[in-house]
């Protein structure tokens, strides 16, 4: 049991779907004691998630953009649990006018919002939750998408990734002497409710396995759901300002291999 008896936090469910799911259903039958989050709208979407997952979490209401519900969910886990081992940062959105095509028209309205919803926002989390993690160290882990390359249809969403990953390192920097880490997953494509909204997506999904070494299941997250449990737990302890890759090894291929 990688994770048994970490109390962690996980962001950024919504349907069965969500990497995030696959993620906190992971921490769960890896011996986790678990609380997600969601806000608006979409919580009775991660309410009607979290009743499928192996056991019931409870789930707390968080804007990522809002620096009092944040400290409303930090003042829970401190009286809930007295202390967070970890969280699992999978937030991220875009207006539609900053991807697919829309780059050098995206106006700083748009950007503003992807930057400081999918990347920021780890930061702002972070420190909300700090004084829970300072004592015993613990594990941050977010989910990027390779953004060391500009894809096709990615736009400022790919931006605002390199803001994460690079956001991923300064946080491994000054967390590191409380002995909390920080590392993020590139994931390959899944077929997410995220995914989808992205204009183009099939596309990449579809010819994602044809390049990728071990081949790629679009439908299936468990893999990165492993890795992100493995960073979470002690297993992982000597790693962080690390991104970590879970795509088959697409990442690592010059082409797709030649047709015979």
């Amino acid at each position: 049991m990688l994770l048994e008896g970490k109390k962690l936090l996980v962001t950024g469910v919504l349907t069965r779907e969500s990497i995030a799911f696959a993620v906190a259903e992971a921490a769960q039958e890896q011996g986790a004691e678990i609380v997600l989050t969601s806000f608006g709208r979409a919580m009775g979407l991660t309410e009607k998630s979290a009743k499928r997952l192996p056991e019931h979490a409870d789930v707390l209401e968080m804007d990522a953009n809002d620096q009092t519900q944040i400290q409303a969910v930090a003042d829970e886990v401190g009286r809930r649990w007295g202390r967070l081992d970890g969280f699992v940062h999978a937030i991220a959105f875009a207006p539609q006018d900053a991807l697919g095509g829309n780059f050098l028209r995206t106006p700083w309205e748009s950007v503003s919002t992807a930057i400081q919803t999918s990347a920021y926002s780890l930061k702002a989390i972070a420190v909300g939750m700090m004084p829970h993690m300072r004592e015993n160290g613990g594990s941050i882990v977010s989910l990027t998408f390779d953004a060391t390359v500009a894809w096709p249809i990615y736009d400022w969403m790919g931006v605002a990734k390199a803001s994460l990953e690079s956001l991923t390192r300064y946080l491994a920097r000054d967390l590191g002497p409380y002995a909390i880490r920080a590392n993020t997953v590139s994931a390959g494509p899944l077929r997410t409710i995220a995914g989808k909204g992205i204009p183009g997506f099939k596309a990449l999904a579809d010819g994602w396995s044809a390049r990728a070494p071990l081949g790629w299941d679009v439908t299936d997250a468990a893999p990165v759901a492993d890795t992100v449990a493995f960073l979470l737990s002690d297993l992982a302890r000597g790693i962080t300002g690390e991104m970590v890759h879970v795509d088959g090894g697409y990442h690592a291929m010059g082409s797709a291999p030649p047709e015979d």
